[in-house]
């Protein structure tokens, strides 16, 4: 658990310091332009409308009350390890009917289908142990959508290894191939996935222009969308009847 608890300090150092993670609290254009990016993934891979929602791994509800606003579900949960990270999440959250909590994902207090739809942005990246994190999400949820940094893209591989960012984040990406079997062996099959976003998160404004101008063409290219768009989104479904 070590790597985990370190995640969970270095992100509650990074609300404290900054009000907000770095890349949304006064996000620079490449930061802005990425996340929207799999906000609109996410948004085009289910009908979040009416449904039942957890978003696991909420970090400080940016996203959360994005996806609430654009995609209209009944219900939204938001949950993270990082107390800081939600004490922030309940204070952006305002009226909305959002309820946030600090809890830890591999054991929810939920029963089984409680939620229709889990969310998983950008987390199981972080943690000691993803895939009972993520069989833990399909426990709770029929459909899980997961947006996780793409294990083929040899170039996140360097950054992951050489930027202090992401170091000290703790941030290890996997193959989509590793996700798909630890759906498979969670008892669920893939419904639907894509590779998506080319713009990295922390770059130059022009840089992020030029990049979000041909990204629409390079997600469309087999192969090379595998080896060079950012994330890998997709949705699962449990079709057994226990995970």
């Amino acid at each position: 658990m070590h790597k985990e608890k370190k995640a969970i300090d270095t992100f509650n150092r990074d609300v404290a310091a900054n009000d907000g993670y770095l890349y949304t609290t006064q996000a620079r254009l490449s930061s802005i332009m990425a996340n929207r990016r799999l906000t609109d993934a996410a948004l085009g891979i289910v009908d979040w409308r009416g449904k039942r929602v957890i978003d696991i791994g909420c970090g400080d509800g940016t996203y959360t009350i994005e996806l609430f606003d654009a995609a209209h579900p009944v219900e939204i949960v938001g949950i993270d390890p990082a107390r800081e990270a939600i004490s922030l999440a309940k204070q952006k959250a305002g009226d909305r009917p959002i309820s946030f909590q600090t809890l830890s994902a591999y054991t929810l207090p939920y029963a089984m289908d409680r939620f229709d739809i889990a969310q998983l942005r950008g987390v199981l990246h972080h943690v000691d142990r993803p895939f009972e994190l993520l069989r833990e999400a399909m426990r709770v949820a029929r459909l899980v959508v997961v947006i996780e940094p793409n294990g083929y893209n040899p170039i996140l591989k360097l950054i992951e290894r050489f930027s202090q960012y992401h170091v000290e984040h703790q941030e290890k990406s996997y193959s989509p191939a590793m996700l798909n079997l630890w759906v498979s062996m969670s008892g669920g099959i893939i419904r639907a996935g894509c590779y998506a976003g080319l713009v990295p998160m922390f770059c130059h404004d022009n840089i992020a222009k030029l990049f979000k101008h041909i990204e629409p063409a390079i997600e469309r290219i087999p192969i090379m969308n595998a080896l060079t768009c950012a994330v890998y989104v997709f949705l699962a479904e449990r079709t057994q009847g226990d995970s």
